[in-house]
């Protein structure tokens, strides 16, 4: 099967199982986000979810996250949809998920680049995220600035700041 035969498009509530069960094959169970967490962000921020699915497959990769007006991501926005800010001036991305057997075909970065143009289309200053050492190159590579050490302990783990501004 080519990549082509896949769409990118915003996530619903039926796809709520689905996405908790690849945010599972993605992340340690202590950053993951769960089912309710998945079912908060849904009923708040849908058209924040990018979801690329494979034709016969469901959804293989997804980017998530809320708009807001702060430069940087809490812990708290994680757990708290309710947090979210329509208007917000950067779009926070959460999650980059893509299942094991379809990474390295770009599917993740084809992703960023959508969330990115919805981001712009908004209006917004641009993208912010936390990512752990091993991938501050990827991100580095796609425009996305190191602003160091993240006061985020989620899951325990020790994340960077990136910022890709507009």
């Amino acid at each position: 099967m080519g990549d082509g035969s896949m769409n990118i498009r915003t996530a619903q509530m039926a796809d709520l199982k689905a996405l908790a069960a690849v945010e599972a094959a993605c992340f340690p169970a202590a950053e993951a986000a769960g089912e309710e967490d998945f079912a908060s962000r849904l009923q708040v921020y849908p058209n924040h979810f990018w979801l690329l699915e494979a034709e016969d497959e469901g959804i293989v990769s997804f980017v998530n996250g809320m708009a807001t007006n702060e430069e940087t991501i809490r812990d708290e926005m994680f757990a708290d949809a309710a947090l979210h800010q329509e208007d917000g001036a950067w779009q926070a991305i959460f999650g980059v998920n893509t299942l094991p057997d379809y990474r390295r075909r770009g599917l993740a970065a084809r992703l960023l680049r959508a969330a990115e143009q919805d981001a712009r289309l908004s209006g917004r200053r641009g993208c912010i995220l936390t990512c752990k050492a091993a991938l501050l190159p990827w991100y580095e590579s796609l425009g996305y600035r190191n602003r160091g050490v993240s006061g985020s302990v989620h899951g325990g783990a020790v994340w960077y700041d990136m910022t890709l501004e507009f």
